[in-house]
């Protein structure tokens, strides 16, 4: 089941960068290589005995270019999309080595001299936990990782005959989103230096203007959404469960490119039965009954940042029905939608605690 769930994954991120197109516009694009060097984060405590050397690695990428020939390209100045293939030697022999493919997109800053590249993906890690061969490696549950990258830095491209220069940093993050325990993850920070090529350098198109009017709203829609998936505790062994979401909000679209919401959910979450059942026997400290509800209500305000039929959600939620006192009661959501037309979505994101990953959501909607 997990492995139909990384599928659907591959398959919806992958729609999400298919941009409308027509047989006359220009297609243009550049290959770039990063090498980068750096440390392991010690964002948690518990990780420690895994941080022993400077990680290594690169990034290869490939940037397909715009010039505004789609609108929503001149409302964000003309941003690159594209894929990426990363490969990071962790430099410590419980961690092994890490090999992930992303789809991202660049945004450019000060006369495209400054960019930001916002990556996401799915990585493949050589030396995974094992109770047997490798219990010493209690960050990675799972063979198959969510994982995250952000890469800041300064740009000059087409310096010489198409040939550019990169300079900057890298944060790389690496997560099960406790598909499986143990889930401590690991964030690298990384220096990076490389060069790119663009293709067609000389028959580059000059940047189409904006002249879209910035005045633009939609009156409140209604909204409803199934998300699905599984997950398992922080106690390793514990056993994989489904989950289910039910969601309700309104939202308002302020302009074109961000939407306002508001909403509720329940929470049905399994794994937290089974985690209530463990407490309730092994630490009757506690005071937790065998029987106590491990449905949740939440309430939750949110943003949605559209590009094209693609948009980037961020929410933040507290939990007005919390029975049993799992992480915390604040919770939040980032993830990626993609529109299926004006009423039907697909939603992936990673429901968190924090910095706390809890769930890895698979959703379907409809905005009425």
């Amino acid at each position: 089941m997990t492995k139909y769930k990384y599928f659907f994954y591959i398959l919806l991120f992958s729609s999400c960068y298919h941009a409308h197109s027509q047989d006359n516009e220009i297609k243009s694009f550049s290959l770039d290589f990063n090498p980068f060097y750096g440390t392991i984060l010690e964002h948690n405590p518990d990780i420690a005995h895994l941080i022993t050397d400077h990680p290594t690695g690169f990034i290869v990428s490939y940037n397909k270019k715009t010039y505004g020939y789609n609108q929503w390209e001149r409302r964000f100045n003309y941003p690159d999309w594209g894929f990426s293939l990363s490969y990071q030697d962790m430099k410590n022999q419980y961690l092994g080595e890490n090999i992930g493919l992303y789809g991202h997109f660049n945004f450019y800053f000060l006369k495209r001299s400054l960019t930001l590249r916002i990556g996401q993906g799915i990585a493949y890690t050589s030396s995974p936990y094992d109770r047997n061969t490798n219990y010493i490696n209690n960050a990675y549950g799972t063979r198959l990782l969510s994982s995250t990258y952000l890469k800041f830095g300064y740009v000059k491209e087409n310096l010489v005959k198409g040939l550019g220069i990169h300079a900057g940093f890298t944060i790389i993050h690496y997560s099960n989103a406790n598909i499986k325990a143990p889930n401590n993850s690991t964030n690298t920070f990384a220096l990076t230096a490389g060069l790119s090529y663009q293709f067609n350098h000389d028959q580059f198109p000059d940047y189409i203007p904006n002249t879209e009017s910035k005045k633009y709203t939609e009156p409140f829609k209604y909204n409803f959404v199934l998300r699905s998936g599984i997950n398992e505790s922080d106690i390793n062994g514990s056993g994989q469960f489904p989950f289910y979401v039910f969601t309700g909000f309104i939202d308002k679209k302020i302009n074109r490119k961000s939407t306002l919401l508001a909403g509720s959910e329940l929470f049905v979450s399994y794994f937290l039965k089974e985690y209530i059942k463990h407490q309730s026997i092994a630490f009757p400290e506690n005071n937790i009954s065998a029987d106590t509800d491990f449905k949740r209500v939440g309430v939750f305000i949110g943003h949605e940042l559209r590009f094209n039929k693609i948009a980037f959600i961020t929410h933040l939620g507290y939990y007005v029905y919390w029975p049993v006192e799992f992480e915390n009661r604040v919770y939040n959501r980032l993830g990626l939608k993609r529109y299926f037309g004006d009423k039907f979505f697909g939603v992936v994101n990673v429901h968190s605690h924090g910095a706390k990953a809890e769930a890895v959501e698979f959703g379907i909607g409809i905005r009425l």
